[in-house]
């Protein structure tokens, strides 16, 4: 039986409901200590991920319910996922060509995706986009057309703060107050490059073929596989990476971080329909704590 077949919805939501609610405390996630590595290929049927009872988490924004699992070794860590998606969206903004006139537009398909938030700071935050705090966030970013072929997760980070910075978006926050979110990439090449097509090469053509990152945004190996209506993907990162724009791990610390999905939410693309696609909020909070 693979490991599609082992968790049903009716599954996903008795577990869920057994769990405690952690609207105001942090609920812990525990990695345990591996022997072997797992191999990052999306397909989450060894035995070690077998082993690990997985902590069962809701997405906020979609509903969703992910199974989440973690393990590390002497120098890496490691976290699997499962959630439930109908519909595969691997296409992100691809060239649509308009026979009309005779050119390509930004085609309306979006990726599925999956992201990992992790604080930057010593004191407990709300790491929401729409929080009171002042933080510093370092994200994973999974994309299932941008960064997936490549096998990686796009590197970033964000600050959400009290004044404007270059390119930061003007948010309202939970108590009405002005706050500014920046969104940056870590320091190298990403997982893809953008292509524009010179002459007609079909009706739908890829925006962004893969590419092998280079630097701080190659430190997140990840790999995704989607397979009759679930995604499972595979993460590893070294403890520490040695660069700043990261959250390097002890294993006698605790993280905070939270976990989201930023995708159709089951549905296929349907360019006649409000596209859903970047409404995810990170989960809940989540601790992080070695075993």
């Amino acid at each position: 039986m693979t490991i599609f077949a082992r968790f049903t919805l009716a599954a996903l939501l008795f577990s869920l409901a057994t769990t405690t609610a952690f609207a105001e405390t942090a609920q812990a996630i525990i990695s345990v200590k591996a022997d072997k590595a797992p191999t990052i290929d999306g397909k989450i049927d060894e035995d070690l991920w077998a082993q690990i009872k997985p902590a069962v988490i809701k997405d906020q924004a979609s509903g969703t319910v992910i199974l989440l699992r973690s393990a590390y070794t002497t120098d890496k860590i490691y976290f699997s996922m499962l959630f439930q998606d109908g519909a595969k969206n691997p296409l992100h903004k691809p060239w649509a060509w308009d026979q009309e006139k005779e050119t390509y537009e930004t085609g309306k398909h979006r990726e599925d995706t999956f992201v990992f938030k992790w604080s930057m700071m010593e004191e407990h935050v709300d790491l929401s986009n729409f929080s009171d705090d002042n933080y510093t966030a370092d994200i994973w970013y999974w994309k299932a057309n941008r960064t997936n072929p490549a096998g990686y997760a796009d590197d970033k980070y964000q600050n959400l703060s009290d004044s404007p910075s270059k390119k930061s978006a003007e948010l309202t926050s939970k108590t009405g107050k002005t706050r500014f979110l920046a969104r940056r990439s870590d320091k190298g090449k990403p997982a893809y490059q953008e292509f524009n097509p010179a002459g007609y090469s079909g009706k739908l053509v890829d925006r962004y073929p893969k590419s092998t990152p280079e630097g701080s945004r190659a430190d997140v190996i990840a790999k995704g596989k989607w397979h009759d209506g679930n995604w499972a993907i595979e993460f590893e990162r070294r403890l520490d990476t040695g660069h700043s724009d990261d959250v390097q791990f002890n294993l006698s610390g605790k993280y905070l971080f939270g976990v989201s999905i930023f995708s159709l939410y089951g549905r296929p693309h349907d360019p006649n329909s409000p596209n859903l696609y970047g409404r995810g909020r990170i989960s809940n909070p989540l601790i992080l704590r070695f075993k």
